[in-house]
């Protein structure tokens, strides 16, 4: 049977067309799982238990080119100095007093209901309750509570039965009451002058722009601040982020102060491409109408370097203590599409129209990799091997802001360890300006910086990982914003490999049903990997609970090789996704099994069907030089042509199985038993616990058949073959044969 399944996947056929894409994220796994405790309470209608945030009022000048994160924060604890609170009830007597906890009231009549018995049969009459008009009802579901005087109730029938001694029968209402309730709103001022947004729906960061001015931008698309769609599965577009500033005091000012509103902004960056029916656009809010106006806005399309918008603020309405603006995008609300970014947004007096120059010398991206080639090695390998593996190629990217040639000044990177220094290397000043003398205007800098002399992490350092933190300066004798001339990183040992920076900006697409895919690596010394960590990503297809199985190939001149391990095809990973930063998923080899690898080597996955499994495409770091995938059982690869980083991590074993949870997997697994196998109608799970949730039944080429939450499910349906079945909330596979 074994011969015939392995014949059987190798007859699968595939396409040779648009095998590789990429795809725009569904979410931004960054964000997701940040949402604030306050805001995840319970709701059910009512407001209690949360914040109500009265915001301060900012002056000029505003000036924020996203270099830190000034986004307001509102994580005020129920205890914390300057909150207060007030308690609302939903029942109030007519002097306003709340009523008792026990309290119900009708707001439909009701009645006593006598009954009569004459000669066996029963009448009956009823007599309505009296109203009850001294009633406040205020509804806990919205702040400020609205109270009405509303005529209401007994909530409750009586039944009476005359001519017997009993007592009579009371029945409760149970449609059309209200019962006595109450919740607590929670207050709190803000008065933090370095925050000068009030809202986070866009995207603070340092990686979706291409060749931002400065380094951060905010970044607008169709998710929210928790990195979800505003709108699960609909095709339409409306507005999706906000970005809306404090209050400035523009009281004290007047038209002939010159005061213009400035910014810069991009379309798609490293993100998806707004169609021209999308757009982007400024609002001015007018106090005295009560109302926000558009006053500038721009239509989506390809990606273009930055473009400035300079509006004059010429209305006398505006110049009040309640001025505000805000940007807002215009595009679908599925998902990280139709992206727009700003950077340098700034509210100043005496400008004017020809004033819109930032002269400001910046740093526009963190540093790259202090690591030769990785971003990210075991410490044990590193301790073993250091010599040679500081990087001689370490990127720099700063940009002269000035209208003018600059001089150029040397820069330093700083390593530190728990805060203190370790050591420096020097970044020459000619080489920062690409061998020039000065800096040219308003001009952009790649350079690459040569740290394989002098400094090296510590090897003496204990323990099975590290951190060291990384601090770059660099300047020009002028100054204007001094924050963006330094930036900060972390240099992480872990227990894996790593290209990639942590974070995806795009997904990776690969067609190709029985298609492989491989990364190669190259070790610091021999040694044993027991899986692969993997940022699977969703994108507008959703491939979560997909198979695959982890292989591994050796190297043969440059390409994957020889199969040096592969995942038994009846005991397939699933496809998972995760959230939060660095959300990789571990998938292991078989029963933890190491697998010797030394050099060069590759490792990835083998797909069952043809739909892409999309992970995560890392665009800020390109090594797509190491990326092969194979359509025919891997007789031969082809060099991918898409530009970025495949989020493919091996994991090595190195003295951190602790670490690595294997010690967790030693726990006996749950033992499932299938019946009748082979089947013909129904099949039945049951485990040795007792506890089935159910099972999915996958065909050969990974497609999902069968899925219910019921321990016994009906196959007849299915075509006579070899399934694979998976229990509910378990890795583990079974294989039935469907006669």
């Amino acid at each position: 049977m074994k011969s015939i399944l392995i014949l059987c996947l190798g007859l699968v056929p595939f396409s040779f067309s648009q095998v590789e894409k990429e795809l725009p994220l569904a979410t931004n796994p960054d964000l997701q799982g940040q949402k604030p405790a306050q805001l995840i309470q319970k709701s059910n209608g009512t407001f209690d238990s949360t914040f109500i945030y009265t915001t301060d009022t900012i002056t000029l000048p505003f000036f924020d080119d996203f270099s830190k994160n000034k986004f307001q924060n509102y994580t005020a604890g129920y205890s914390d100095p300057g909150v207060t609170s007030a308690q609302f009830f939903q029942l109030l007597d007519g002097s306003s007093i709340p009523l008792s906890a026990d309290s119900i009231v009708s707001l439909v009549p009701t009645y006593t209901r006598y009954f009569t018995e004459v000669n066996g049969i029963y009448t009956f009459t009823d007599t309505l309750h009296d109203v009850i008009n001294n009633i406040q009802i205020g509804y806990l579901d919205t702040y400020p509570v609205t109270y009405n005087f509303t005529p209401v109730y007994p909530a409750y029938n009586i039944y009476d039965t005359l001519g017997f001694v009993n007592l009579p029968d009371t029945l409760f209402q149970i449609d059309d009451i209200v019962k006595q309730d109450s919740a607590r709103q929670f207050f709190k001022q803000i008065t933090d002058p370095s925050k000068l947004w009030l809202d986070a729906n866009a995207y603070h960061n340092y990686r979706y722009a291409v060749n931002p001015w400065t380094i951060g931008v905010a970044t607008f698309d169709g998710l929210d601040e928790y990195g979800y769609p505003y709108s699960f599965g609909s095709n339409g577009s409306n507005y999706a982020d906000v970005l809306t500033s404090k209050p400035i005091d523009l009281s004290g000012n007047t038209i002939g102060d010159s005061i213009y509103l400035s910014f810069l902004y991009q379309k798609q960056g490293f993100g998806e491409e707004p169609e021209t029916t999308d757009f982007f656009a400024i609002e001015l809010f007018n106090p005295a109408l009560n109302q926000w106006t558009q006053v500038w806005s721009v239509s989506g399309g390809p990606v273009s370097d930055f473009k400035g918008a300079h509006i004059p603020i010429v209305d006398l309405d505006y110049f009040n203590s309640n001025f505000q603006f805000r940007f807002r995008n215009y595009g679908s609300l599925t998902g990280g599409l139709d992206h727009f970014h700003i950077d340098y947004v700034r509210v100043r007096k005496n400008s004017f129209l020809a004033d819109t120059l930032y002269k400001d010398f910046a740093f526009v991206y963190p540093t790259g990799s202090l690591l030769k080639d990785y971003t990210s090695v075991p410490w044990d390998h590193f301790k073993n091997n250091s010599t040679g593996k500081m990087n001689d190629l370490t990127k720099v990217v700063v940009r002269n802001g000035s209208n003018l040639p600059e001089n150029n000044q040397n820069g330093n990177i700083e390593i530190k360890y728990n805060g203190v220094s370790e050591g420096n290397f020097v970044l020459a000043a000619q080489n920062l300006s690409g061998g020039a003398i000065n800096y040219a205007p308003t001009t952009t800098y790649y350079s690459y910086h040569d740290l394989s002399g002098g400094y090296v992490f510590d090897v003496s350092k204990p323990g099975t990982k590290q951190t060291f933190d990384i601090i770059t300066d660099a300047t020009a004798p002028f100054t204007d914003s001094v924050v963006n001339d330094t930036t900060y990183t972390t240099q992480y040992f872990a227990n894996y490999y790593a290209y990639d920076d942590g974070t995806a900006e795009r997904a990776y697409s690969f067609t190709g049903a029985q298609g492989r895919l491989a990364m190669g690596f190259e070790t610091y010394e021999a040694d044993t990997i027991i899986g692969a960590s993997i940022h699977f990503t969703p994108t507008v297809v959703n491939a979560e609970g997909s198979l695959f199985v982890i292989t591994v190939w050796s190297d043969n001149n440059g390409v994957p090789g020889d199969t040096i391990y592969q995942d038994n095809l009846f005991s397939p990973k699933v496809l998972e996704y995760d959230f939060g930063p660095n959300r990789f998923i571990n998938y292991y080899t078989d029963s933890t099994r190491v697998v010797p690898v030394s050099g060069k080597f590759y490792i990835g996955w083998r797909q069952f069907n043809a739909e892409p499994l999309n992970v995560g495409l890392d665009k800020n770091i390109d090594k797509s030089q190491n990326l092969f995938y194979s359509l025919n059982g891997g007789n031969s690869w082809t060099n991918s042509l898409i530009e970025g980083t495949v989020m493919i991590r091996p994991i090595f074993s190195t003295s951190l199985n602790d670490e690595l949870g294997i010690a967790e997997r030693t726990v006996p697994k749950t033992n499932f038993v299938l019946y009748p196998n082979p089947a013909n109608e129904q099949i039945t799970l049951k485990a040795d616990n007792g506890l089935v949730q159910g099972m999915s039944v996958y065909n050969l080429q990974g497609q999902l058949v069968v899925k219910t939450d019921q321990q016994t499910t009906d196959v007849s349906h299915l075509k006579t073959g070899v399934y694979l079945v998976k229990p509910a909330d378990s890795e583990q596979t079974i294989r039935l044969i469907k006669n």
